[in-house]
């Protein structure tokens, strides 16, 4: 039980230092509040408004907060596209909330030594804290040796301000605590903390994070076990106990410490603590966790445009492993802090999500694969299959499965954003054959469609082992032609045909993709998903602007007041001409290529099959003037699928899901025939000339008739695109089709 005793007001005593160092703090203090009286003076005349204004927001907030501000946890709902409840989900801050008589008088003494020992001293802002931090700053050259945000600064931050770093939050962070000091006691104060701090895994609060590593109510914490939880909030990914546990002792162990010096423990009380076996619990499975993949998608998507409220920049390429590891340890902590808000804040979100197209979808999904009925230990279905569809009108996603349905089954993995899969031959309109596009290539222009090795040495055959010599760019695309579109994508060079993933958000790229040449017919490192393959293909219907995919219209607060409204950021992919080159020459795909059969009767259609090796991934991906959709049909264990290929199941799920959706649509609207396409143009195709074969007027069919050279790019690849170091024949799968 939380008593407030002498030793919980103890702070830690000064240590003794040598004559010379103090006399040189000394003197760097005194530079240090020069120049800070200094700053003030001249800040106040340029920022002295703000500073009033920052102050006046802050002193509302406060004013308008009350006990319940710090233990909410209200029902979010969400709704369909046509404003219908579709689900609602709640938070359990307040199943964990302790009142302050309930909190362990030892998780009190650790919090108070490590993170604000003046607590009981100051006002909501220590000044000599700030002071100290500034002076070790200097002392130590930049480096950040401690803190100078008291428990209250902290708090403020965490329940009323944003994540972004700039001067006007640290200063409103201060007014605001000085507000809430003079509103509440020291005891609510700590009451309100301890509930509401971020200790790693999804736990808020010392309740929350006692059950959770421990199985044990915060009550019963032995004093090494309140320590070593009171060393997580410091920076929850660094001191993560079930991560980083090493991490997480040491600090530990500096708190007891601490609090040994400060005299709020013996001794033997220390010692005996220090020694102490830790034991975390691993983390246990939720009982609601029973969600359908529209649910999972939705707070995916809603977690994304909370960070983005709170000014967390998203991003997806990076210059090194160690930049990309730093920044999706921030992404992490971010994501789940967001998520827990969703859960808490009692929003309204309004969706995109069209019922009646996502029960389509699902049972397009179900009913081609009926037939495979083996499970795994979880119950599972072992063959699964993910979609996607966005509108194209708006670029919002209106449909999404992301797997079978199963009745009494929570969907823990929606393979539809979670679980990338290698893409075969459904990736080469958007790696190779739209930028070929992009840099002068026609849909007539001539490739060398016979057998070929890689710059990397490895050997590249067509599925089908025939090879046609001289062929079309569309012909290519057609019979999807491994060899063809190796040898413009080792023209155009990998980094030039990534670069355009990159600009789509493909976020499962690696090095290794951008190394091997196999990349190109889909043998990626680790893949990519139907969300990104619809946005992908949704962007060559959209005239090759980008639209970041999401299913999020607006969030609200539950009084209808607006938290944001989801502005669909666009991007400028490929230029208008070689999308609607592209969306040309895939539709004859549909009508005399791999994907014969998929076309939508009465309305323009433009479709793309993908098979990697082995038959173990399946892909369709197609558009009509309405609605883009990608399909992945694949198992779980990665597993060979005998009959599997992007024309069979994948292509069938399609179908079907696309002839419903488009039962009332007409032909009224076409795609891809106002593009100019580049004929008569010289160029250079890996060291010969290329020739272009004249279109017929129509863009149906393959002219015979020869027409002078033209179409690829006129510049070589740099000799040092590809590695010097030859990479074996395995390195990368070989996509069949």
């Amino acid at each position: 039980m939380a008593e407030e005793t002498k030793e919980t007001k103890k702070i830690i005593p000064e240590s003794k230092k040598k004559h010379k160092k103090k006399h040189k703090k000394k003197k760097v203090l005194l530079k240090v509040s020069v120049v800070f009286l200094l700053l003030v003076v001249i800040g106040w005349f340029t920022f002295g408004a703000k500073v009033m204004k920052l102050r006046s927001e802050a002193k509302k907030l406060v004013a308008q907060s009350s006990e319940e501000t710090f233990k909410a946890s209200q029902t979010s709902i969400v709704y369909d596209t046509n404003g219908k409840q579709l689900l609602k989900f709640k938070g359990e801050k307040d199943v964990y909330y302790l009142k302050y008589k309930e909190l362990p008088v030892y998780v009190i003494a650790a919090v108070i030594s490590v993170e604000d020992k003046n607590f009981y001293k100051h006002s909501g802002v220590d000044y000599k804290g700030i002071s100290r931090a500034a002076v070790s700053y200097v002392v130590h050259k930049g480096r950040i040796t401690q803190g100078g945000s008291t428990l209250t600064q902290q708090l403020a931050k965490t329940v009323f301000l944003n994540r972004q770093k700039t001067w006007k939050r640290k200063v409103k962070e201060i007014f605001m605590a000085v507000e809430l000091e003079r509103k509440y006691s020291k005891e609510q104060i700590l009451e309100f903390y301890l509930n509401n701090v971020y200790y790693a895994n999804g736990y808020y609060g010392i309740q929350a994070a006692s059950q959770g590593y421990f199985r044990k109510d915060a009550k019963n914490l032995t004093m090494s076990e309140a320590a070593f939880l009171s060393a997580i909030p410091n920076n929850p990914t660094i001191y993560d106990p079930r991560t980083n546990k090493e991490n997480t002792i040491k600090r530990r162990n500096k708190i007891l410490k601490d609090m040994y010096e400060q005299k709020l423990i013996r001794k033997d009380q220390y010692e005996e603590a220090i020694n102490e076996e830790i034991n975390v619990k691993s983390a246990q499975k939720s009982k609601t966790e029973k969600k359908n993949y529209v649910e999972t998608y939705v707070i995916h998507c809603a977690t994304k445009e909370i960070m983005k409220q709170k000014g967390f920049e998203f991003k997806y390429d990076f210059s090194s492993t160690s930049e990309k590891e730093k920044y999706q340890e921030e992404y992490d902590k971010m994501y789940a802090e967001c998520k827990r808000t969703l859960y808490s804040a009692g929003y309204h979100i309004y969706t995109s999500i069209d019922p009646d197209v996502q029960k389509q979808l699902q049972s397009s999904v179900d009913s081609a694969l009926s037939g495979y009925t083996e499970k795994d230990k979880n119950g599972i279905y072992k063959t699964q299959a993910s979609g996607t569809c966005i509108d194209n009108d708006t670029g919002k996603v209106v449909a999404i499965v992301g797997g079978r349905e199963q009745k009494n089954i929570g969907y823990t993995l929606n393979r539809a954003f979670q679980s990338p899969r290698q893409p075969g031959s459904a990736i080469k309109p958007l790696l190779v054959y739209a930028p070929a596009l992009e840099h002068g290539w026609s849909a007539g222009s001539t490739v060398n469609d016979s057998p070929m090795s890689t710059k990397d040495k490895n050997r590249v055959r067509n599925s089908h082992g025939s090879y046609s010599g001289q062929i079309s760019l569309r012909r290519a695309v057609q019979k999807s032609s491994n060899v063809a579109t190796m040898r413009i994508y080792e023209q155009l060079t990998p980094k030039t045909c990534l670069k355009y993933l990159e600009e789509m958000n493909f976020k499962y790229l690696t090095d290794s993709d951008y190394k091997y040449y196999t990349t190109c017919i889909g043998g990626f490192t680790k893949g990519t998903t139907s969300e990104e393959m619809a946005a992908g293909y949704a962007t060559l219907k959209n005239d090759g602007v980008y639209r970041e995919p999401t299913c999020i219209s607006k969030i609200t607060t539950s009084d209808g007041d607006e938290v944001m409204s989801s502005s669909t950021k666009k991007r400028r992919v490929y230029s208008t001409n070689a999308a609607n080159a592209m969306t040309d020459v895939l539709k004859s795909v549909v009508t005399g290529g791999t994907g014969v059969g998929a076309k939508v009767p009465n309305v323009d259609t433009a479709g793309k099959t993908g098979t990697t090796s082995l038959n173990k991934d399946g892909w369709f991906c197609g558009y009509t003037p309405y609605y883009t959709t990608a399909v992945w049909v694949g198992r779980d264990d990665n597993r060979i699928m005998e009959s599997l290929s992007g024309a069979s199941y994948p292509k069938s799920i399609w179908s079907n899901f696309m002839n419903a959706i488009h039962s009332e649509y007409s032909s009224t609207d076409s795609m891809g025939g106002n593009y100019t396409d580049y004929q008569g143009e010289t160029t250079q195709q890996t060291g010969t000339q290329a020739t272009t074969a004249t279109e017929s007027s129509t863009k149906g069919t393959e002219a015979t008739t020869a027409a002078p050279t033209t179409a690829a790019p006129t510049t070589a690849a740099p000799t040092t695109a590809a590695p010097t170091t030859a990479a074996p024949t395995t390195a990368a799968p070989q996509p069949e089709e």
